[in-house]
């Protein structure tokens, strides 16, 4: 039998030292984090929740204000976007930076590098028109206003887009917009100006993802209703808020559509690979967190005559956090460095694997330490209870599991599935003989 030439494997590049930019970056956020975000946690969570009053509970706190003019003086600002609006770093280069920010769920806004404006911000630069761009990205960008992204509805299963209903029609100069939307990220904070609305604008197109557009729409437009404000796990999330909203008959200028009509989900593959490695990255920077802390409270905890950190169980837990870590991090890196190499759809596949693993092994983890930390770890005296609810929600947001599983496993079926012969794709395998399975030393 003819053997088959072997396949060429190109291998990664698996030099993840950081470039000397990010290592002084990183460096001085950490700083910045040990010196000024930590020891201020309990206040912010005070200056959010002293009052029941919405009008206070949906404002950024002095704290956090304070923070981010202080970053900003710093030039920590703006890190995650490349090219002239940022710092010019690659997603490599930027995802420990995501990272060190991720250890407190606030703090990437400190560094106006909090979702959903990331994304935002970047679909503003890649797809705005000039007029957009300094209509919205320069506030933005100035971290004066923030914004919202619009896409899930409550009514369909958002999960496939090709379901979304909300309605964008053209009359004249303008286009209507009508529709229900939920889990509308950061759309109740009182510095939110911008929504992006994602609607089908031509529902009878042939091709299902040519009817989807994404469109411009000012929080204060008439008709624009915030219903209520959705919880996770009973948190809302306030001064951010992920709120259900109402579009009844909101009318915007047709200079507010993005990019052109029929092109949302265009613009939706653009926003998310980026976003999905900074939610990863921060995720990790949750965990790593949390095994720290499981680590200190090992040692300093006694039980049953001895430390925690001295039972078996216990470090077998901390063992394991750390290799879920090292593994989705090194995952991560990796879906970064071909992004950066070769481009956002050459490295879906690794985007998608990332956003099954990360969430998941961050939750394993947070969960872990929670368990160590008894009462005090599902109380409001930790971080921790919050930031599982964060990693069990990101296996939903931007995407389900269930969904870069599948596109993840008919892509894998269809490269790997092309690459056999007819004869060998068809043919019974063969009985191993003994000699192949122990051959002789």
């Amino acid at each position: 039998m003819k053997q088959q030439p072997s396949a060429v494997i190109e291998g990664p590049n698996m030099d993840f030292r950081h470039s000397a930019k990010t290592a002084d970056l990183r460096q001085r956020i950490d700083e910045f984090m040990d010196r000024h975000v930590f020891q201020v946690e309990h206040d912010y969570r005070e200056q959010v929740h002293r009052s029941g009053d919405s009008h206070t509970r949906y404002r950024t706190p002095p704290v956090l204000q304070e923070l981010k003019a202080l970053a900003r003086s710093q030039g920590l600002w703006n890190l995650f976007l490349p090219g002239a609006h940022g710092a010019g770093l690659s997603n490599l280069e930027y995802a420990p930076l995501a990272e060190s920010m991720g250890r407190v769920l606030w703090a990437p806004e400190i560094f106006n590098c909090s979702a959903p404006d990331t994304g935002n911000m970047e679909v503003l630069a890649q797809y705005g028109t000039p007029q957009q761009q300094r209509q919205w990205l320069e506030p933005l960008l100035a971290g004066e206003i923030r914004s919202s992204f619009s896409m899930t509805e409550p009514e369909v299963a958002s999960s496939d887009a090709t379901n979304i209903r909300c309605e964008i029609r053209r009359e004249g100069d303008h286009y209507v917009i009508n529709g229900r939307k939920w889990f509308t990220s950061g759309a109740l904070n009182k510095d939110c100006k911008l929504l992006i609305v994602m609607g089908q604008s031509a529902p009878d197109h042939p091709d299902a993802h040519k009817q989807q557009s994404m469109i411009l729409v000012p929080k204060d437009t008439p008709g624009v209703r915030i219903v209520r404000d959705m919880q996770v796990f009973g948190y809302d999330d306030a001064p951010v808020g992920h709120p259900e909203i109402v579009y009844e008959n909101v009318r915007v200028p047709v200079g507010n559509m993005l990019l052109g009509e029929g092109r949302g989900f265009e613009i939706a593959q653009g926003r998310l690979g980026p976003g999905r490695i900074h939610h990863c990255m921060r995720l990790i920077g949750c965990a790593q967190r949390a095994l720290e802390l499981m680590s200190r409270r090992a040692t300093r905890r006694v039980a049953f005559g001895k430390a925690l950190g001295e039972h078996g169980p216990v470090r077998e837990d901390i063992a394991h956090s750390f290799c879920d870590i090292e593994q989705a991090r090194l995952l991560t890196l990796r879906a970064a460095d071909k992004m950066d190499r070769e481009g956002n759809k050459a490295a879906r596949d690794l985007i998608a694997a990332a956003k099954i693993v990360v969430p998941t092994a961050a939750a394993r983890v947070i969960d872990r330490a929670i368990q160590v930390f008894g009462g005090a770890g599902v109380s409001q005296d930790t971080f921790l209870a919050e930031a599982y609810a964060y990693a069990r929600f990101m296996r939903m947001g931007d995407g389900p599991d269930q969904v870069h599983l599948a596109a993840l496993g008919k892509a894998l079926v269809k490269r790997y599935g092309a690459e056999a012969t007819p004869s060998s794709a068809n043919a019974e395998p063969r009985p191993a003989s003994r000699a192949s399975l122990f051959p002789t030393p």
